[in-house]
This record gives C-alpha cells, structure tokens and sequence, in this order.
C-alpha cells in the first residue's frame, strides 16, 4: 500500500439529508400537483391554454429567481439559509390549495411554491457540489436526485389512496399534503451540515463583469445544451391531462407521475454514478433519443400499454439528463461562483420552459392533443442534431 491518499467510497451524511430533504418536499408537492391540472379543468373550468401558460409561468418564477439566490450564496458564503428560507416558503404555500375556490388564489399559491423553490434550488445545488467530494460529484447530485423523485412518486400514490379513501375530495388531499411539506423543513434545520467558508475569503459581487467572465465557454456550452433541452420538453402536466383524456378514472390519474417518477428515481442514482466515468455527450444524446420515442408514443396513444410506454420512457429520459446536466455545470464552474452558475443556467432554461409549456397548450387547443407531442417529437429531434453537430465542432465536458 502506498501512501497516497484514497478516495471516499461513502457519500457525506449531509448529502443523504438533502437528498431525504428533497424527498418529504416532492412527496407533498407532487400530492398536489398530480392533482392539480385535472382540479383546475374539472373543478374550476380552465382552458389547456391557461394551465399551459401556469404551468410554464411557476416553472419559470422558479428558475429565474435562482438566479438572485444563487449569486447571494456565493456572496453572502452561505448557502443553507436560503434553503430552509425556500423550503419554508414552499411549505407555506401548500395550504392555500386546499383553500382556493378560483384560479386567482391557485396561481397565487403555485406562482409563492415556485418562488419557494427558486430560492432554494440554486444554493442547495451548489450545496450539494460543496458537499461531495469532486470524484464522486455525479453520484451526489444522482442520489440527491434520485430521492427527489422517489418522492415524486410517493406524493402521487399519496394522493392516489386519498382520492379513494376520500371519494374524490381534492381540497382534503391538499390539506394532508402539508404534513411532509413541514417535516421536510424541520430536517434541513437538524440535519445538514453546511461546510465552513475558508477564512479571509473576500466577499466580492458575483454578478459583476469580471466575475461572469470566469465562467468559461464550457460553461455557456452546458446552458446552451439545457435550454435547448427544455424547449423539447414540456410541463408533464400535459401527460396527466393525456391519460385523463384517455378515460383514467380520477383516482387512478396519479398513476402517471407515479410511474413515470418511479423509472426516473430507479435511474437516477446508477445513471449519475455511471456519468462519473463515461462520456457525457453520448448520455445527453441518449436521453434525447429516447424522449423521441416518448413523445412519439404519447402522440399515438392516450391510453393502454403504448401510453404507459411512452410514460415510462419519459421518465427515463429524465433519469439520464437532469443529474447529468447539473453535473456538468458543478464541473464547470469556478467553486466561488457555483451558486450563480446554477442560477444563470435555471434562467435560462426558465425562459425555455415558459415557452414550450404555453407553446403546448396553445398547440393542444388548436389541433389537439396528438400535435402538442409530434411537436415535442420535432423539438427533440432538432436538439440532438443540434447536440451531434456541437460534439463534432467542440469537446464537450467530460
């Protein structure tokens, strides 16, 4: 045995806690949210165009306040304040869906739960960067991820055997959903540990143009990657308004995210571990691949084993690209300015977002629901021809 120093094979405490704070927050959101587009078009009588646009509206709230959240936390050196200040906000939120009797008090409470988790996304990113050692970095955020989805799993099965056990009563739903909401909060209070900022370290504005300029054209390389990622893929609410249209009875419409949360959080760890070691172009190009099919098999199918299909291959493609992508960033950037990379690159991705979820309502009311996913299809196409083409011109980070 030489001297050398080896490296961990165990993963920090801390980074269990977030993944498990993750979790209890997704199982309450998800409650709600599996719930929640087929309450605003039954209960409260909204257009596909409405829930398109609030859908893309809170998404992108959320990713472009983690712009002014991350660059905080790289300012202020400090980054699990304005995580338990994001998670608290959210779990504040969670009542006013069970109070709601129009779509005013709903885009109130989704536009605040949103902006709960901007300012919390970003510092909790870079947390989870700080946290982990360097070689096991895509293991990290795929365990953090992969818990985050195990509780997007939870929360629709959740709210699945409430709507049974409670005839179908959405606003009582609502109201349990809370509970995980505010254990969620109560655990990132007691159990994360935040590393010591070196001392001495200047406080300097990571916004201004010396620091952007830090961030290399790697970098900007990953942004441009993620934005053209999430124009080729809606809001899933659209999957749960596909099977609802497809005759799932409304207790059984949390199935949807149920699945399609399940593939994503038994993929997410492996695939993580696995982008440690093996080229992150050809994932990214076979996620994109595979939402191809998804959004084919949506589009042929609303229901039955082609839909489920298509569901679950969603799900996969996500397993394969959201941990990736934020790995990709965490290597990237300089450790300072972690915060605001994640936050610029959740900007933009925000505006994509935004505009391919009101481009899918838009598309759905017009020509119907079939168009919303050939256009995913086109969307995803362009986008690995667009990645095939960058991997020849550039390297990509590895």
């Amino acid at each position: 045995m030489n001297g050398a120093p080896q490296p961990t094979r165990h993963l920090p405490r801390s980074i269990w806690a977030l993944g498990f704070v993750s979790l209890l927050m997704d199982v309450s959101s998800e409650a709600i949210h599996s719930l929640l587009p087929v309450f605003m078009a039954t209960v409260l009588g909204a257009s596909m165009l409405t829930i398109g646009l609030l859908e893309g509206a809170a998404e992108a709230t959320a990713l472009i306040v983690k712009v002014f959240s991350g660059a905080l936390s790289d300012w202020w050196g400090k980054r699990k304040p304005l995580a338990i200040m994001g998670y608290g906000l959210g779990a504040l939120s969670k009542p006013l869906f069970a109070l709601s009797s129009g779509m005013g008090l709903i885009v109130t409470a989704r536009l605040l739960d949103r902006v709960g988790k901007g300012i919390r996304g970003a510092p909790r990113d870079a947390l989870v960067a700080d946290i982990a050692p360097p070689e096991m970095r895509g293991a990290a955020f795929g365990l953090r991820q992969s818990l985050d989805t195990a509780g997007a799993f939870i929360g629709p099965l959740f709210a699945m055997g409430l709507m049974l056990l409670w005839a179908n009563d959405f606003r009582a739903v609502f109201w349990a959903a809370t509970v995980p909401a505010l254990l969620c909060v109560l655990l990132l209070v007691w159990g994360v540990k935040e590393p010591e900022r070196p001392p001495g370290t200047a406080r300097t504005n990571p916004i201004s143009r010396a620091n952007l300029k830090r961030l290399s054209a790697t970098y900007w390389g990953v942004v441009a990657i993620g934005a053209v990622f999430t124009l080729a893929r809606f809001s899933e609410a659209f999957l749960v308004l596909r099977a609802q249209q497809g005759g799932l009875p409304l207790a059984a419409i949390p199935l949807v995210l149920i699945v399609l949360n399940l593939v994503f959080s038994a993929g997410a760890y492996p695939l993580g571990k696995l982008s440690d070691s093996v080229s992150h172009t050809r994932l990214l190009m076979a996620g994109m691949s595979v939402l191809i099919v998804a959004d084919g098999l949506l589009a042929w199918h609303n229901s039955g084993l082609v839909f489920w299909l298509g569901v679950g291959l969603w799900g996969l493609h996500m397993a394969l690209t959201q941990g990736l992508l934020a790995t990709m960033i965490a290597n990237a950037a300089p450790p300072d300015l972690r915060g605001t990379a994640f936050g610029m690159f959740n900007l933009v991705c925000g505006v994509a977002m935004l505009l391919a979820s009101g481009l899918a309502g838009w598309l759905w009311d017009q020509f119907g629901a079939p168009t919303t996913f050939m256009a995913g299809v086109v969307f995803s196409a362009l986008a690995l021809a667009g990645l095939a083409v960058r991997a020849q011109m550039t390297r990509l980070p590895s």
